[in-house]
């Protein structure tokens, strides 16, 4: 693999944008990244990256963007590969970790940090609700 500049950071990440704000999709292979992000598409998402995202400093802003090998891919198992109208990039607003599960019923605010800068981030919940969870955050944040 080549080396990356400072700024850069290549991640097994899947990413997805809302109203030019960009979700951060983390964990291990297989706990459902592409799956949640196909499900957050459904929904108005669109996508950036499926399964590696560039992420890299822009500004004081971390942005999210595929690797040209990957740009308009995104996977759904049992289907495969499908071909996706994609964003180039995206800035990035938020983090879900799908590698933990959320236990609070009011969890507190967690952050991740890339380059110093600090996202927040959500841990995975297993509710019906939480693809539009997720999207009403991205819309309108989170107040407490």
């Amino acid at each position: 693999m080549t080396s990356l500049p400072p700024a850069n950071q290549l991640v097994h990440a899947t990413c997805v944008a809302l109203d030019g704000r960009g979700l951060l999709l983390v964990g291990p292979s297989g706990a459902g990244k592409s799956s949640l992000a196909l499900q957050l598409m459904a929904l108005g998402a669109r996508l950036v990256s499926d399964d590696q995202t560039l992420i890299s400093l822009r500004d004081g802003h971390l942005w999210g963007a595929a690797p040209p090998s990957l740009a308009g891919k995104i996977e759904a198992r049992g289907i495969g590969i499908l071909a996706v109208e994609h964003l180039p990039a995206a800035p990035l607003a938020l983090v879900a970790d799908l590698g933990r599960t959320e236990t609070d019923r009011l969890p507190p605010e967690r952050t991740i940090t890339f380059f110093d800068i600090s996202l927040p981030c959500l841990h995975r919940s297993d509710s019906a609700h939480f693809p539009a969870g997720i999207l009403h955050y991205l819309r309108a944040g989170r107040i407490a």
